[in-house]
């Protein structure tokens, strides 16, 4: 079996090549020891030639989890090739990862990805000198488009001898780095050795612990390091940074002809648009409103009705209860299938057309490169509001699901960053909560299309809400961290890549509902229909009418101080799906028409918005809460987190229901004091004197001196 493996930069179409040149015949999962997603598949056209998919990376700097994977596996693995995807419109920066791939010795092929865009950006690529100086074959393709993949599935498939040609860098400092690969002879291999001396060079504390030196040699590695930075009067990293740059504009200059280095391309000029500094917000609100419209109030909800009300509410049902019937199974066992599993796993499925118009929608938006121009967008109010632009891709993706999303914060350097950014990665409404949403917005605000997507808003409000005031504290006071980002050239979304990114959203939607859902389901019929001596009543008998009403008093305040609704908080712990399945068995399982009739005569409009609001943000699933407890390491953080997402929760759905029955003219002096009292707590966090921060051990800014350096 031959293994290679696909290498690039983020955004530099390689998933897209990786797709295509595997096509089903792939495996996802995590990295060993991390979260890190792994992808591997055979070719093909080539059964024996084993692709592995390596995580988009900028260098081999392990300042990230992604860096880490992949320098661990070309170093320990050492693959038969190298296929370096880079983006040819962003040559420059992508031949810095190119160079230090080159370092490997490992066999390496660079595919000249987006080919087909070079020339509306009036420039030209001379390939066959620029593989000439780099000593390795040089192909230009376009993934997205198909050219010219043949080619470099042919040279993927011949044996390539390790690199000859390796760059050279200044005579001072490849003099520095044959003395110190002399001190490595005889510890790492032959074609390892330049690798392991500039890794030295730039003090890399990893491979320092790796090699285990003894104190002689670490004496002389680190005299030869200090002459060099006296030489060149600079850090040693920073002068292999400036190193391999120059390397990089001697090639550029010899290979790269730029006709148009003064016209702006149609992707400047959108963006021009979008990312404007008074047009950017509006314009992100509309597009989310058009997302959510077009999810919750049109096309969806058509496809949740006819499941809800045909599917679930008259065939299944009607075939279901005619077939138990003839096998005369027991009564409370037909009601446990019919009314609790069909009943509440239907309520849930019900929402899976727009869930998959959602992520439809999401999917267009990130394939097509505007949500990286969100991430730009919102980095801008971030920081004015004392948080990290970094906290912002967590959040983004924890819209489809807050488990990733709060696994995706170990890219966030700074400790204080990344633990608040867990604390509020969840209050973005992920795919469980839009059942929440859909059946609120679908019921109580029907043609009134502003309130699924200020939903939306809301989670996004709460998180500067709380940045401001969490910043403030002495446990996460201090700058948060700097935010490097690419933006990627806008295209067209390619259909396939489109389509496999809504099937796993809603197959993962599916797997849930038909498995923690469907458990869910049996317990919370059982606690229905039986009361605490285990004979079965109604609902206004049963147990989990006990249960509910003994928090229903707590929840007063808020609008839903109901059993059925408190209820529905509690087992929405387990999933948020949840919330509306036990409302529907609550209910006693009534068709859809019924239970929107009951729900609107059971609750004001804004008493279900603050139900909404309250499980938006409050204490997420026992999922997200187990993945919280797992990246803070620590049970006392968890515990802070979780009291303080309840505790806003809770301040944010009473202010909802208060301040509307304020503006109904019809409150007592209990509802002034408590939107009072609401509002002199919120303005308190908001403006309260900033505490000092704690010390805490200096960071490193994730490659803070090679894009100064740039």
């Amino acid at each position: 079996m031959k293994e290679i493996a696909l290498a690039g930069n983020a955004n530099s179409g390689k998933t897209t090549l990786f797709n295509y040149l595997t096509g089903a015949n792939q495996r996802v999962g995590n990295w060993p020891g991390v979260t890190v997603e792994r992808k591997a598949g055979y070719l093909k056209k080539d059964k024996a030639i084993l692709l592995q998919d390596l995580p988009g990376i900028y260098s081999l700097s392990p300042y990230t989890p992604e860096e880490l994977v992949t320098r661990k596996y070309l170093l320990e693995k050492r693959p038969d090739k190298i296929v370096d995807v880079v983006d040819a419109t962003n040559i420059e920066r992508n031949l810095y990862l190119t160079l230090q791939l080159l370092e490997t010795k490992i066999p390496l092929v660079v595919a000249l990805n987006m080919a087909d865009l070079l020339n509306k950006q009036g420039r030209r690529i001379n390939t066959k000198k620029l593989a000439y100086l780099l000593g390795i074959p040089v192909i230009k393709i376009s993934a997205l488009k198909r050219k010219n993949i043949d080619t470099l599935v042919g040279e993927m498939q011949k044996k390539q001898a390790t690199p000859e040609i390796i760059p050279k860098y200044d005579p001072r400092l490849e003099s520095a780095l044959a003395q110190i690969a002399k001190q490595l002879q005889g510890i790492v291999a032959k074609d390892e050795l330049r690798f392991y001396a500039i890794k030295l060079f730039e003090r890399d504390e990893q491979i320092q612990a790796e090699l285990k030196l003894d104190a002689k040699r670490q004496e002389t590695i680190a005299c030869l390091i200090q002459t060099a930075e006296k030489i060149f009067d600079d850090e040693s990293s920073s002068i292999i940074i400036n190193a391999r740059y120059d390397f990089i504009s001697r090639v550029m200059d010899q290979c790269v002809i730029d006709e148009g280095d003064f016209s702006l391309s149609i992707s400047d000029r959108i963006d021009l648009i979008v990312t404007n500094r008074f047009l950017a917000l509006p314009i992100f609100f509309g597009v989310m409103w058009v997302v959510y419209y077009l999810s919750i109030q049109v096309i969806g909800t058509a496809g949740s009705d006819w499941l809800n009300d045909v599917l679930f509410g008259k065939y299944i049902p009607n075939f279901t209860e005619e077939l138990l019937r003839s096998w005369h199974v027991a009564p409370f066992m037909q009601g446990l299938i019919i009314d609790g599993i069909i009943g509440g796993v239907g309520a849930v499925l019900g929402f899976l057309p727009q869930i998959m118009m959602l992520f439809l929608c999401l999917g267009i938006l990130e394939d097509c490169g505007y949500m990286s121009r969100i991430a730009f967008v919102m980095d801008r109010i971030f920081r004015r509001f004392n948080l990290s632009g970094k906290s912002f891709i967590p959040l983004l993706v924890s819209t489809g699901c807050g488990v990733p999303g709060i696994m995706a914060t170990r890219t966030i350097e700074a400790e204080k960053d990344r633990k608040m950014t867990i604390m509020l990665t969840t209050f973005m409404p992920c795919s469980a909560k839009l059942t929440v949403i859909a059946l609120i917005a679908g019921t109580f605000f029907k043609g009134q299309s502003l309130a699924a997507p200020a939903a939306y808003f809301l989670g996004i409000i709460a998180v500067i809400g709380s940045g401001i005031y969490l910043k403030k504290t002495a446990l996460f006071a201090g700058d948060p961290q700097p935010f490097v980002m690419e933006l990627p050239a806008y295209h067209l979304p390619k259909l396939d890549n489109i389509v496999r990114y809504v099937w796993l959203k809603s197959k993962g939607f599916v797997q849930k509902a038909g498995t923690i859902i469907f458990a869910s389901m049996v317990v919370i019929w059982f606690l229905s229909n039986f009361n605490f001596r285990l004979e079965q009543v109604p609902e206004e008998e049963s147990m989990l009418k006990g249960l509910g009403s003994l928090l229903a008093p707590v929840f007063v305040p808020l609008g839903f101080g109901d059993w059925r609704a408190v209820s529905a908080v509690l087992t929405g712990l387990i999933a948020k799906e949840n919330c509306v399945a036990t409302l529907q068995v609550a209910f006693g399982n009534p068709p859809q028409a019924r239970f929107d009739q009951l729900l609107i005569a059971a609750y004001t409009p804004m008493a279900a918005y603050a139900f909404l609001a309250f499980n938006l943000l409050c204490a997420p699933c026992f999922a997200a809460i187990g993945a919280m407890h797992k990246e803070y390491g620590d049970a006392s953080w968890t515990w802070r987190a979780i009291g303080y997402q309840t505790f806003l929760a809770y301040l944010v759905a009473m202010l909802i229901y208060q301040i509307s029955v304020l503006a109904s003219g019809n409150y007592s002096i209990y509802n002034v004091v408590l939107v009072l009292l609401g509002i002199t707590l919120i303005v308190y966090g908001l403006f309260i004197k900033k505490s000092k921060p704690q010390p805490l051990e200096q960071t490193i800014e994730m490659r803070g001196s090679e894009w100064s350096q740039r």
